[in-house]
């Protein structure tokens, strides 16, 4: 009997083409999604990168809910932490502010996290007790060792509050300018020995210069809490408007003819301006500068880093201003 597919013999054959009830299925797929955009006007086609290009704008797509750029740089903008039990250890030891503090789940109870949890217990620092994937995730993969910090961000103040500041203050205004400054350990030489020698705050560029990091905060030795320390968008512009003030921007140059003990600006009010160990100070800060001074040395020795510079040049101002 025709169509009886329950006789003896008959076989059901499966197929591509035998879809039974496609239920509009291939007429949705014939509606389609609207017709093919042209290769310029997609983001990660070599076409659209070429037409950007020729017209002088970013070839970089926009970033829209669900679509994620290939590419991963650090996290600048995100939370600072320290990971290992050392790190976090020593940390803790420095007092630096610290926004939170993670324990994995399960982690090994040795001497240095017994000391972490007694230090957090100590200072009221809240420590929260995750799974170790979770932590692997907020650490973005860092090998932690089951605990970690999460820092505060660093209050920067404003340069204009900072000059504001120092001239209001009782005695002659002092601040000390780091032009280029990368190494996070000689920022924070520098902020301490600004914080020994009565200087009324740090000034440092906003790009291109070491932050006040972990690291940082621990070579400062806590001086980072005690003096202000401000970020200009850009420095040249900012310490031509603090000259304004009537600050004498005095720069240190290892080839300038000056001696630091020879500055006859002393006790007015003095900007101090460093310059990173290789290069020194830039081109437009150099020109800016109302005198250059050197700190002399022996021939064996090129040039000293900007956080023994610094430390230099305060005590002979600090001599010199009594």
């Amino acid at each position: 009997m025709a169509g009886n597919s329950q006789r003896k013999g008959a076989v059901r054959r499966r197929g591509r083409g035998n879809t039974a009830g496609s239920g509009g299925r291939r007429r949705r797929a014939l509606e389609g999604k609207g017709p093919t955009p042209k290769a310029e006007d997609r983001p990660y086609h070599p076409a659209y990168k070429a037409n950007k290009a020729a017209t002088g704008t970013s070839s970089e797509p926009s970033t829209s809910p669900g679509l994620r750029s290939r590419r991963r740089g650090p996290r600048s903008s995100g939370p600072e932490w320290v990971v290992g039990r050392n790190p976090v250890l020593e940390a803790m030891e420095a007092a630096i502010p610290i926004k939170a503090g993670y324990v994995a789940e399960g982690a090994e109870r040795d001497d240095r996290l017994r000391e972490i949890l007694k230090l957090a217990a100590n200072r009221g620092t809240p420590m929260l007790e995750v799974t170790r994937t979770e932590l692997d995730r907020l650490t973005d993969g860092a090998v932690h060792q089951g605990v970690a910090l999460q820092l505060r961000a660093y209050d920067y103040v404003h340069p204009d509050d900072l000059l504001a500041d120092a001239l209001a203050a009782d005695t002659s205004p002092l601040i000390v300018a780091l032009d280029s400054i990368t190494d996070p350990r000689n920022l924070g030489a520098v902020v301490r020995s600004a914080a020994a020698f009565g200087a009324h705050g740090v000034l440092i560029p906003e790009r291109r210069s070491a932050g006040m990091s972990a690291a940082a905060w621990k070579s400062s030795a806590g001086a980072a809490a005690r003096i202000p320390i401000a970020r200009a968008t850009n420095l040249n512009r900012t310490l031509r408007s603090y000259a304004d003030a009537g600050f004498s921007l005095v720069g240190l140059d290892a080839a300038a003819k000056i001696d630091v003990t020879e500055l006859s600006l002393a006790a007015d009010p003095v900007v101090l301006i460093v310059g990173s160990e290789g290069v020194g100070l830039s081109r437009l800060v150099r020109e800016a500068c109302d005198s250059l001074v050197s700190i002399p040395i022996t021939t064996t020795v090129e040039s000293l880093n900007a956080g023994v510079a610094v430390g230099i040049a305060l005590y002979e101002l600090s001599k010199r201003r009594r």
